[in-house]
């Protein structure tokens, strides 16, 4: 390795989220240590195809669509293929195809480290209904849910209406493997749920249908391994009905606060249900996990973790981690030393096995 890292930073991609996730790459660009760190912008167009050459932010902000080069097993854009491996990968890629193991198997592939959790998790926190089922085994508290599958819907509409309807209104609709509040709908009348509930199915073959609450939002942030550190909680104080897309990107009309304005004892519950939640998914490097916290009874419920959150300067999950004394660019700088002590403590595992004989190799036969 040379005396800086090169860091090979993945941010587009296929998913909806493809706009959110050159934002996030542009501030991580900005802000990583050039004493410690090359980075190398690595753009996945919307195609698919990786772009590599160039000004990658500015290609893909333009929605250019490169060609496929001439290699089959590779992802790199034409008369790019040789270029080389980075040290190691800052993953930047929001929803599928970047927080839902594909590219962390990819990246295994190339024996390269990565930021964020593995394969496993991402798969499992990806999908909201996977990780509420996990909470479950675990005895964590999660809001009442049905889950439903695109099969399972067309096959008999009726009895998925006449489950959901047990969880009374208004309802959450909601694809189960899409971030950003991305195909989010709130539904206040019965007769608007099977609508509701076609929509969200463009978008993924899972859906989840949660019971609607009077709630506030809190977050807390992750970040580390076994023992990670948790972050003072902080709230979302939301403009519209739910913390919607457009306000989240666009109007901005919902603010932050940090420290969330709730009792210590009730601080210390969130970020104890964050670090039980942030394992019992796996969960290594970063992610932000969401509560709500019912207006009513006090009533505390796990929401959901992100494994890879908006990452600006001004997103949650910095700002959370810089209230509680880790700023921006040490943060990135954490992230990448938490991917090379994964790296090296995979790499020292045993991957081989050999029986001593030769049973496997066959008579020769037919």
């Amino acid at each position: 390795m040379s005396e800086t890292l090169s860091i090979g930073l993945l941010f587009g991609g296929e998913s909806p989220e493809h706009e959110v996730s050159i934002v996030t790459a542009r501030a991580i660009a900005e802000h990583l240590d050039p004493s410690r760190f090359t980075v190398r912008p690595m753009g996945i167009a919307r195609n698919g195809v990786w772009a590599v050459t160039g000004d990658p932010f500015a290609r893909l902000a333009a929605g250019e669509l490169p060609e496929r080069g001439a290699h089959a097993f590779l992802p790199l854009e034409k008369r790019a293929e040789a270029t080389p491996l980075p040290d190691l990968f800052f993953n930047a890629l929001h929803g599928a195809g970047g927080e839902d193991g594909q590219i962390q198997g990819y990246l295994e592939l190339l024996h390269r480290p990565y930021t964020g959790a593995g394969l496993l998790a991402m798969a499992a926190g990806m999908d909201k209904w996977i990780t509420k089922r996990l909470w479950e085994s675990e005895g964590l508290p999660v809001v009442p849910y049905v889950g439903l599958t695109e099969e399972r819907w067309q096959r008999g509409q009726g009895v998925c209406l006449s489950e959901c309807g047990k969880l009374g209104l208004p309802l959450f609709v909601k694809p189960a493997n899409l971030g950003s509040s991305i195909g989010v709908e709130k539904v206040k009348r019965a007769e608007d749920l099977a609508a509701a509930l076609d929509r969200a199915f463009t978008f993924d073959r899972r859906v989840l249908v949660e019971q609607g609450l009077d709630i506030r939002e809190i977050e807390v942030a992750v970040l580390g391994g076994d023992e990670p550190l948790v972050s003072k909680p902080g709230e979302v104080i939301v403009a519209d009905e739910f913390y919607t897309f457009e306000d989240k990107y666009l109007h901005g009309r919902s603010h932050t606060e940090i420290p969330a304005q709730i009792p210590d004892e009730l601080a210390d519950l969130v970020r104890k249900l964050a670090a039980k939640a942030f394992a019992a998914s796996d969960g290594y490097g970063m992610a932000r996990v969401d509560f709500f916290l019912e207006r009513l009874t006090g009533r505390v419920f796990l929401n959901e973790l992100n494994f890879i959150p908006g990452f600006t300067s001004i997103s949650m999950y910095p700002k959370l981690m810089a209230a509680s004394g880790v700023p921006y660019a040490e943060l990135l700088t954490r992230l990448i030393d938490l991917a090379l002590a994964r790296h090296t403590q995979t790499a020292a595992k045993q991957k081989g096995f050999q029986s001593g004989s030769d049973w496997f190799r066959g008579s020769g036969k037919s």
